[in-house]
């Protein structure tokens, strides 16, 4: 009896096994089927909405579903007009809620109805009607305007609100309207290009605002500036550089108002020149008469343009993006000298052609091209490390610790020959040299002033001048960097010309290195860029430098 009766003991003791190994493989694989179906439905009305859908796993603030009125911690959001909804009311949602019109209203009219939104209003707004704070309460309640911002109880929102015109609130001037476009669109049609009268293009003080984001820069904060900056302008004024060329997002500059437009450009000194790359082709077209002004907000590593123009050494979130757009209305207008590089490879039957670039910031042969040259390198092999600007700096300073024990760039003065203006220039004992349009270097070193124990004038970017200095080494640039030493300078000039001799030697220009062979440099003034340049993060440096 013993004999059978364990021999089932045995039989259900392995059924159990099996049941306890199998069960959470099947709940895991029909979990994960489960959540695929759900994915694979969500990107499919992602895809066909006219929303601005995107998805995450935790909103930064109390969210309540638009559909339900539930509170939820994770779903969808729409970039343009701000809706939320749960996973479950996605569908429900993007088809009842419609979202603003890019290019919309009644054509040959300014008249534009403001698009309500129920429900998740800003933080501390108030009513636009009795003056209280909206959104105090813990469910889906009040109204915000997703072109105007302003926000009205529930208990306040009447029927002529409803249909009331919408001014654009504050960023009236920056906004083009939905009913400007349309009208634009119909006078192409009919091949007409005097666009004068259209409202608000005749008005004085509209300068729409175009935003240019670079999503790979530096810090990875493009994409959060992508939806504010949509939220609060038309979203067809913002633009995506990871997905559309500068030359390509600039044409909309002439269906606008000659000498109005103003372009930010949201990334690093990289994608700012860019961007004035792409300026600089509109020229070569003709379109001259439409040039925006460039605004800079820093996301990118060293930013020294950026700083220059008193827009600060690098964004982190620390400025609400409504500011950002008042900084850029009131900004003023400057003038920024850029630089024709051209390389000539040594050799009277070197067929291949020479190297052209254009430069902003500054060029540089030595040991700071050798740091960026490393860096590069570095960061094609493993991109996906360089996502912090604080990461990008320290490996910066690995590679200049590693240079002051190596010393690859030593007796550079031995290597080369300096002409400024046409006269050479008898070099000292150096690793590396620097040659300057603007007043910062490295990531926020004034170079040229140095420590200020000299009475050196401040260096200008719109004076048709370049200075040019030298440096000891990777040492003696981090004592420049630190205000513990100055550079040595060696002169400014309207020309320079730098004639390698021998061996292989690191440059760069702005930012871009490589390493390159005997060859002649020279440095010429190519054009002009317009500006725009914020006085309200400027320094007393900086002051005494535009004032002279």
């Amino acid at each position: 009896m013993e004999g059978p009766e364990g021999g089932g003991a045995e039989w259900r003791l392995a059924l159990w096994t099996l049941l306890s190994v199998l069960l959470p493989v099947l709940l895991t694989a029909w979990c994960s089927l489960q959540r695929s179906r759900r994915q694979l439905l969500i990107r499919d009305i992602f895809r066909k909405s006219r929303h601005d859908w995107s998805y995450t796993d935790l909103f930064g603030q109390p969210s309540y579903c638009c559909v339900c009125g539930e509170h939820i911690l994770r779903g969808a959001f729409c970039g343009c007009c701000g809706l939320r909804a749960g996973e479950r009311c996605l569908g429900r949602a993007d088809q009842r809620f419609p979202c603003k019109e890019t290019v919309g209203g009644t054509a040959g009219t300014s008249l534009q109805q403001h698009h309500w939104v129920r429900g998740n209003v800003p933080l501390c707004s108030c009513c636009a009607v009795c003056g209280q704070q909206c959104g105090t309460q813990p469910k889906l309640c009040d109204y915000r305007c997703a072109w105007c911002q302003c926000t009205v109880h529930d208990e306040c929102m009447v029927d002529c609100l409803r249909t009331e015109e919408c001014t654009f609130g504050e960023f009236r001037d920056l906004i083009i309207p939905p009913s400007y476009l349309s009208t634009i669109n119909e006078m192409r049609k009919e091949k007409k290009t005097s666009y004068e009268k259209v409202v608000p293009y005749c008005r004085k003080h509209w300068m729409p605002v175009i935003i240019l984001a670079n999503t790979r820069s530096g810090n990875n904060m493009g994409e959060t500036l992508l939806g504010e900056f949509k939220m609060l302008l038309n979203p067809v004024q913002v633009f995506d550089l990871s997905k559309i060329a500068p030359a390509k997002a600039l044409q909309l500059c002439t269906l606008l108002p000659c000498n109005s437009v103003r372009v930010l450009v949201c990334g690093g000194d990289g994608t700012v020149g860019w961007v004035l790359d792409a300026i600089d082709e509109m020229k070569i077209k003709g379109q001259e008469q439409y040039i925006p002004q460039v605004a800079i907000l820093p996301l990118g590593t060293g930013n020294d343009l950026s700083n220059t123009l008193g827009w600060g050494a690098g964004y982190a979130g620390e400025v609400p993006v409504e500011e950002i757009l008042r900084n850029v209305m009131e900004a003023d207008g400057v003038r920024l000298d850029r630089w024709k590089v051209q390389v000539t490879n040594k050799g009277y039957y070197n067929l291949r052609k020479q190297k052209e670039f254009t430069m902003n910031n500054y060029f540089s042969i030595g040991p700071d091209a050798l740091m960026a040259l490393n860096f590069h390198a570095h960061r094609e092999k493993t991109p996906c490390l360089f996502s912090s600007r604080i990461i990008n700096k320290a490996v910066y300073f690995f590679y200049g610790t590693k240079d002051c024990l190596i010393q690859e760039c030593k007796d550079l003065n031995k290597k080369v020959e300096l002409e400024l203006d046409g006269e050479r220039i008898e070099l000292p004992s150096l690793e590396g040299i620097i040659v300057l349009n603007i007043g910062y270097w490295g990531g926020g070193c004034r170079l040229w002033e140095g420590m200020g124990g000299e009475p050196f004038p401040f260096a200008r970017y719109d004076d048709g001048l370049l200075e040019v200095v030298g440096v000891h080494g990777s040492f003696h640039c981090a004592q420049i960097q630190a205000k513990l030493g100055n550079p040595v300078r060696l002169g400014q000039a309207h020309t320079v010309r730098l004639i390698l001799k021998s061996s292989k030697m690191p440059m760069q220009v702005d930012g871009e290195p490589w390493a390159q062979g005997p060859c002649t440099v020279t440095i010429t003034h190519k054009t002009h860029a317009l500006m725009l340049y914020h006085s309200g993060e400027q320094s007393d440096d900086d002051a005494s430098s535009l004032s002279e």
